[in-house]
C-alpha cells in the first residue's frame, strides 16, 4: 500500500523559507502525480500545488510566486520549496500521490502531515 511520510516543517518568522519533503514508498513513484495539501485550524484541506510525472506544475493562487514544487524520481520524493512564507501559510501541510484520484473522492489515506507555523 501507498505510504507517504512528510518532514521538514518547523516554526519561522514571516518573510522565511522552509523546504518540505515527502518520502513515498508503495506506488511506482515515478509514473505517479504527487500533490501537496494544507489543512488550517477551522478550516477545510486545501490544494497547494502539484505535479505531474512528467513535470507539470500547477499551484494555488495564494502561493503562486512563493512555492516551488519538485521531485526527485531517484530519491522517490517531492518537495515544496516554500519562499517569502507569511502566517496565513500557517496549517498542516500533505503530501498524497494521484490527485485525480482524491478529486474524485477515492484518494489514498492521508498521513501525519508535518506543522508549518509562520509567527508575524
Amino acid at each position: 500500500q501507498v505510504q507517504l511520510v512528510e518532514s521538514g516543517g518547523g516554526l519561522v518568522q514571516a518573510g522565511g523559507s522552509l523546504r518540505l519533503s515527502c518520502a513515498a514508498s508503495g506506488i511506482i513513484f515515478r509514473f505517479s502525480a504527487m500533490g501537496w495539501y494544507r489543512q488550517a485550524p477551522g478550516k477545510q484541506r486545501e490544494m497547494v500545488a502539484t505535479i505531474t510525472s512528467g513535470g507539470g506544475t500547477n499551484y494555488a493562487s495564494s502561493v503562486k510566486g512563493r512555492f516551488t514544487i519538485s521531485r526527485d524520481n531517484a530519491k522517490r520524493t517531492v518537495y515544496l520549496q516554500m519562499n517569502s512564507l507569511k502566517p496565513e501559510d500557517t496549517a498542516v501541510y500533505y503530501c498524497n500521490a494521484d490527485p485525480l484520484r482524491l478529486n474524485s473522492g477515492s484518494g489514498y489515506p492521508w498521513a501525519e502531515g508535518t506543522q508549518v507555523t509562520v509567527s508575524s
